[in-house]
This record gives C-alpha cells, structure tokens and sequence, in this order.
C-alpha cells in the first residue's frame, strides 16, 4: 500500500430514467486526482433498482451510454473531441449539469492512499452493490 496520500474530487453518477421528476437510482462514481492524472469511472448498475422507477426501463440503451461515458473519461480518439482534451477537463465534462438521463451528484473531495481501491469501496458504497461494468 503506497503511503502518499492523493487529493481527489469525485462524483456520483446517477440513472435518471423519468428526466421530468428527477428520481435517479446511483449506478457510479467517477474519480478525478488531478495531481496524480489520475481519472477513471467504476459502475455497479441495478436493473432492477432501475425498473422499480420505469418498468419499461431500456437497460441495453443505458450500457450503451455508460459505455461511452468511460470512453470518454478513458480518453483518447475513442472519446470523441471531449476524449482528447486532458483528464481534469474531461472531468468537468463529464460531472457537468445536463437533463439527460446519465447526471452525476454536486462534486465532492476526497484523500486516500491507494485511488482505485477508493473509487471501487465507493461506487459499491454509493450504488448499494449490483452488476459491475
């Protein structure tokens, strides 16, 4: 275990299956350590979470928008334009305010030792559990 602390900021990403009344259902957490370079999403989605707030719900469809996401915040061409700015602006992209139905939480920080373990420990904290992406 490395025993440099790391300064990061993260959000929560939600699923936000009926835009017009706001209720979302926590499927992620993205994790920026800008001193590190450090950026990267983790995912535990609950379908069923999900269907409990749109029954006809297209889980296929949010993958597929998950899936972009980290590509996004992976970077590189794959990521679009957005993918080859650097990781602390694909960051604010990525945590930016949208009507859409992928959201993510006010911005918070954090301190931690080891980065991926801190990312992992909260999406399984935020999303309760789940299927991982």
């Amino acid at each position: 275990m490395s025993t440099e602390w790391h300064e990061f900021d993260y959000a929560v990403v939600r699923c936000v299956p009926r835009v017009h009344t706001g209720a979302f259902v926590n499927i992620g957490v993205v994790l920026l350590a800008r001193q590190s370079g450090y950026l990267d999403a983790a995912f535990c989605i609950s379908a069923e979470r999900i269907r409990a707030l749109q029954p006809a719900f297209n889980v296929p469809l949010l993958q597929r928008f998950v899936e972009g996401y980290q590509r996004v915040c992976n970077g590189g061409a794959e990521g679009g334009m957005v993918g080859l700015l650097p990781p602390s602006e694909r960051f604010h992209w990525l945590t930016a305010p949208r009507s859409a139905m992928l959201q993510t939480s006010p911005v918070h920080p954090g301190r931690c030792r080891n980065l991926q373990e801190a990312l992992r420990r909260m999406c399984w904290e935020q999303c309760g559990g789940g299927s991982s992406q």
